[in-house]
């Protein structure tokens, strides 16, 4: 399969103190969100001056993912859409339109299955394509990564760095915790079932071997950042709550590895780096919180990996563990996808046939 282009898919982010309000309402249109919640998330952004790490960290990833791409011989124009924010998707894609692209492998910012985490982004390409018309160029998206040997890497080596900031005496009993983004238990039961939830622990077994802290012994999984009311269950346990715990047990120092995320935004900056570092001051804790994929060559190596699956039939790169890597079972361009049955008609997508 040929590609004449590349698509970086995103959430979006503000990036300017008057652009935060109404990006947190793109966000949260529809979920009945009150508005004093908006303005306590909005306080999180403006703590940085209202900007978003997320979109300068995703430019930088282009300007890398189009070296590595120019290096294998295959260089190609890489284009930058979002969600939430400007560069919005329908923009961007009506822009590929213009520029002659027929054909783009899309990249999207999150390595799980899931509804936020992979369905919501084909249904992005959708709206894209839609508003391009009927020239629109034909978009695929790339599979799960949770497993690629290179997203492994990244996050062990960061552990080992993060470790290597602890005083000798807190290094060997430090404990290892790994986080990514909750979601509401019903939602993860929906898509898989359990999709999402079981591939971030999948991932999280990988890379604690891979950093040397054995099958399950020397970690934990929880989850962060969570916005919905109390009384809908959500994935649990929370980070402060565990953090917590794990003072109560003597605990004396804590690694903590955002593998739910590929790049420092909000959610880890200010959710880790600032409330949970406080928590872990106030109770005498040492923590360490490990750096995330970013605008690492490694992560652009692993983006082109994905694109040579499908432009040179070259067998998908895996890192194996113990069990099969969670998927739904279903075939889509001759390899297993894990993805909800429903997006499977949407994984590439023809050319719409639709007006603007």
């Amino acid at each position: 399969m040929d590609f004449d282009a590349v698509l970086l898919l995103s959430f979006g982010g503000p990036e300017g103190p008057e652009q935060v309000r109404p990006f947190l309402e793109n966000v949260t249109r529809g979920r009945g969100i009150p508005p004093e919640r908006l303005d306590a998330v909005a306080e999180h952004y403006q703590h940085f001056g209202g900007v978003s790490p997320i979109n300068g960290i995703n430019r930088r990833l282009i300007e890398v993912l189009r070296t590595e791409l120019a290096e294998r011989g295959n260089p190609l124009p890489v284009y930058f859409g979002n969600r939430n924010w400007e560069p919005y998707v329908e923009d961007t894609v009506t822009a590929m339109r213009d520029n002659g692209v027929r054909r783009a492998a899309v990249f999207t910012t999150s390595a799980w299955g899931g509804y936020s985490s992979c369905t919501q982004y084909i249904e992005d390409v959708a709206r894209g394509r839609a508003a391009a018309g009927e020239r629109a160029p034909e978009l695929v998206k790339l599979r799960h990564y949770f497993d690629h040997p290179l997203f492994v890497e990244m996050f062990a080596d960061a552990i080992a760095a993060a470790a290597a900031t602890l005083a000798p005496d807190l290094r060997d009993d430090a404990r290892l915790v790994f986080t990514a983004h909750s979601i509401p238990v019903a939602a993860d039961e929906r898509h898989g079932p359990n999709l999402y939830s079981r591939q971030v622990a999948y991932a999280a077994r990988l890379v604690a071997a891979a950093a040397g802290y054995g099958d399950g012994a020397g970690y934990d999984l929880v989850w962060q950042s969570r916005s919905g009311p109390p009384q809908i269950p959500w994935l649990e346990p929370d980070v402060g709550d565990h953090l917590a715990t794990l003072v109560e047990a003597g605990t004396r120092a804590v690694i903590v590895c955002p593998i739910g995320f590929v790049a420092d935004h909000i959610e880890v900056v200010w959710d880790l780096d600032n409330e949970l570092r406080e928590q872990a001051d106030e109770a005498g804790v040492v923590l360490a919180r490990t750096t995330t994929p970013n605008a690492d060559r490694r992560f652009a190596r692993l983006a082109a990996d994905l694109i040579d699956e499908l432009r040179t039939g070259a067998d998908p790169a895996r890192q194996s563990g113990p069990d099969p890597a969670p998927g739904c079972g279903h075939s889509v361009n001759g390899e297993v996808c894990p993805v909800s049955p429903r997006c499977l008609a949407t994984i590439v997508t023809t050319p719409s046939r639709g007006s603007r």
